[in-house]
């Protein structure tokens, strides 16, 4: 794959160090005794183009949204898109690294583990509903919210209302554990737009493909067709919020005809690529 195509952006200057973001979150988390003091706690940032936050991770649940761009998510279970009116929902403690799509406003709000136990102990991207992109925005005009101020603690109380009610959508790609599944996702990973047959890319991973689509199908609940099929529209998704036409991220991503990479972003985000991006 062309570096442009690359799923990992280059490290920009001008935003946080993962080494920032978590001095930041210690004071805000914790006082000197290390007693927690707040639950839930804010972060805003605006990024620069293909900057990449270093992987790291954080003692607190974190639920990570955009007001503009779109972010990827890596972690060692799998990648994450995450556009704009999507947040993606990261537990506490798992190592992860985000990636910018275009200029991305980011707006985060952190939680003590397990304040929302509706949502899973693993990442998944979330619906973020109109009501609840407002008490994002409003809620990170604080550093901090606590529960004895009682401005706070309605809002806490109407965030946790609105995430325990919040639907996942399938906007990520499981990375399979076996190694010769492993090796197959790296072939595709590594150019979405390449059009030989899944039999071919199979058989230089050294194995059959009917043996790749049973190991697929056991680790990441796909088959491999809708995991390529899945890849391709993660991939014209962060072309188009790098500021590419329609024709052109779909052809780039792999799609034969722009009117397949529409009709596939329809039925996962309920709208065509130039109307959600015109909204965002």
């Amino acid at each position: 794959m062309q570096k442009k195509h690359q799923m990992r952006g280059p490290v920009s200057r001008g935003a946080p160090s993962a080494a920032r973001i978590k001095s930041r979150d210690s004071r805000l988390f914790f006082d000197p005794r290390g007693s927690a003091i707040a639950p839930v706690t804010t972060l805003v940032y605006d990024f620069t183009p293909g900057y990449t936050v270093p992987e790291h991770f954080h003692d607190y649940d974190q639920l990570v949204y955009a007001t503009k761009g779109v972010m990827t998510v890596h972690t060692s279970d799998g990648v994450w898109v995450v556009p704009t009116q999507r947040a993606v929902w990261i537990p506490a403690e798992i190592p992860h690294s985000i990636e910018m799509s275009g200029s991305v406003s980011m707006r985060t709000l952190y939680l003590k583990p397990r304040l929302v136990r509706a949502l899973p102990r693993s990442c998944s991207v979330v619906n973020v509903s109109a009501l609840l992109k407002e008490l994002i925005i409003y809620a990170c005009h604080y550093p901090a919210l606590e529960r004895r101020v009682k401005a706070h603690s309605h809002l806490i109380a109407l965030i946790l209302d609105q995430l325990e009610s919040v639907q996942s959508i399938p906007l990520q790609l499981t990375s399979p554990n076996d190694p010769r599944a492993r090796r197959v996702a790296q072939f595709v990973l590594a150019d979405p737009a390449d059009q030989r047959p899944l039999q071919e890319i199979c058989k230089l991973a050294g194995a059959s493909k009917r043996t790749i689509e049973r190991l697929f199908q056991q680790e990441t609940n796909m088959t491999l067709g809708r995991w390529r099929q899945q890849l391709r529209l993660m991939q014209a998704m962060r072309l188009l919020a790098e500021g590419h036409k329609v024709t052109h991220a779909a052809v780039e991503a792999g799609y034969s005809t722009p009117s397949a990479f529409i009709s596939m972003f329809r039925r996962v985000l309920g709208t065509t690529p130039g109307r959600y991006f015109d909204q965002a």
